[in-house]
């Protein structure tokens, strides 16, 4: 996983033209922006959603194994849980047409990054992620979640 701000994002440009891509969609939003699916490239989209965080003890991971993740609020902020897939169960097994797997029960003690106010989250294939919590009580976020083609 990779937590940073949109002002640093020209670092990214050398891991990957995709990513930079999105990151550069990112900083350039227009908080207007209507919800749903926005296509960047043929390599890389934008998922605008709006939603009320959660604040519960609850977690379910996630990964997926054909995009990477680039997750951000631009309205809001949001508690991202993180942790290696490998310390994990699996709760639900691979679904090929959603190109998600769920997990449960950290072996290790999960961590978490709060994202939002131009920060984000870059999560790869093993980074099991449990986003849509609440970073002090629940509010409603706008948020853009970057899918970036990998394979």
């Amino acid at each position: 996983m990779i937590i940073d701000t949109l002002d640093n994002i020209s670092i990214y440009k050398k891991l990957s033209k995709d990513v930079y891509a999105g990151l550069i969609f990112l900083k350039n939003i227009d908080y207007k922006i209507e919800l749903g699916v926005h296509d960047i490239n043929n390599r890389v989209k934008a998922i605008v959603e709006k939603y009320e965080t959660i604040n519960n003890n609850s977690f379910e991971f996630e990964s997926h194994k054909r995009v990477i993740d680039i997750q951000c609020p631009i309205i809001g902020l949001e508690r991202v849980f993180w942790s290696p897939i490998t310390d994990m169960k699996v709760k639900k097994s691979y679904d090929n047409i959603k190109d998600i797997t769920i997990y449960n029960d950290p072996i290790s003690p999960s961590r978490y990054v709060d994202i939002g106010n131009r920060v984000f989250a870059i999560m790869f294939e093993n980074d099991g992620h449990s986003p849509k919590h609440s970073v002090k009580y629940s509010e409603l976020i706008t948020k853009i979640t970057i899918k970036v083609l990998i394979n």
